[in-house]
């Protein structure tokens, strides 16, 4: 299977100080492969090396060890460049072109005809919500959020087969996040992949297919989203749901059942176990005071518990 992004043992260390130098390792034998199609999240805490990767993929730096293919292609390979997008975390344009300017700029790059260039420019601009009257606006005058729809627009100009995004919400207010989200998702299914680094756990829960975790430089956890979240320490927790029931009038005896916990909701409670086994014992007592079952769950972490485990050191 060739896959979209192919990252084997990448090590990147800077030098920092002036008279005495010394080594910081930013990624550390970083492995992991990204499946074509799919929108791939890239999480991790301040320092963990998301942006490094990224930058190192897109040659913006060179790595200090290992390999990196995107598309089958190594790295290196100018022309595999032309079938991707980037967006990096703070787009920094010329601050006097206008936000159509600049995507006939990026357009004349990969050598767009006019008429292309302008088809393009308006169906990007407004797909990232963009009103026409701020596309001849001098992008010195556009707010953070306004100058981050412009960077995801131009990564989108060549159509490529294979996007990066490094914190394409940023800036963004509510509305601006769902339109983006939405854009990313439509991307999917046009079959285009997605390299996302996000520190927004929402919007992975709500677009990933897969996801990758750092922690200082190193990977930590990667997979299938709703795998990762289902727990993983061996645990057979479940949640029961239950009703025609007051909370109040079974906790007592709930809490008789080891390691059991309950929330109230209206005319019912939720009832968390830690073993099957203790399912008998909580519907007897849910009977013995008139309810029922309602429904029975396995009990997944959130996303949120799942990345602060995994990025603590």
């Amino acid at each position: 299977m060739e896959y979209a992004v192919e990252i084997q043992n990448l090590t990147k260390d800077y030098e920092t100080g002036f008279l005495r130098k010394k080594r910081v390792r930013a990624l550390d034998d970083l492995s992991l492969n990204v499946e074509p199609g799919q929108i791939f999240g890239f999480l991790g805490g301040n320092g963990a090396g998301k942006t490094t990767t990224i930058k190192t993929l897109m040659r913006l730096q060179f790595p200090t060890s290992g390999t990196a293919k995107i598309l089958g292609r190594d790295i290196n390979d100018v022309q595999m460049h032309r079938r991707i997008g980037y967006c990096p975390e703070n787009p920094y344009f010329y601050d006097y072109l206008t936000a159509s300017e600049l995507m006939d700029y990026f357009g004349q790059l990969f050598g767009q005809d006019m008429a292309t260039r302008r088809r393009k420019c308006e169906e990007l601009l407004t797909a990232v919500g963009l009103q026409e009257k701020d596309w001849r606006r001098q992008l010195r005058k556009y707010s953070k959020g306004m100058l981050q729809r412009v960077g995801l627009a131009q990564s989108l100009i060549n159509d490529p087969e294979i996007v990066f995004m490094d914190e394409p919400m940023s800036g963004l207010d509510p509305v601006g996040r769902r339109e983006i989200r939405e854009l990313i998702a439509g991307l999917r299914e046009k079959g285009t992949t997605v390299f996302m680094s996000t520190h927004i756990l929402s919007d992975i829960e709500a677009l990933c297919d897969r996801v990758a975790i750092l922690r200082s430089g190193r990977l930590a956890a990667t997979g299938d989203l709703n795998e990762l979240l289902s727990n993983t320490d061996g645990s057979k927790a479940l949640e029961i749901s239950v009703q025609g029931v007051s909370a109040e009038s079974i906790r007592d005896e709930i809490e008789f059942i080891a390691g059991a916990t309950m929330n109230a909701k209206p005319n019912g409670a939720n009832i968390q176990v830690l073993d099957e086994n203790d399912i008998d014992a909580v519907l007897n007592i849910t009977r013995k005071y008139g309810g029922r079952l309602a429904s029975i769950n396995p009990v997944k972490q959130s996303l949120e518990e799942l990345f602060v485990k995994e990025s603590a050191d």
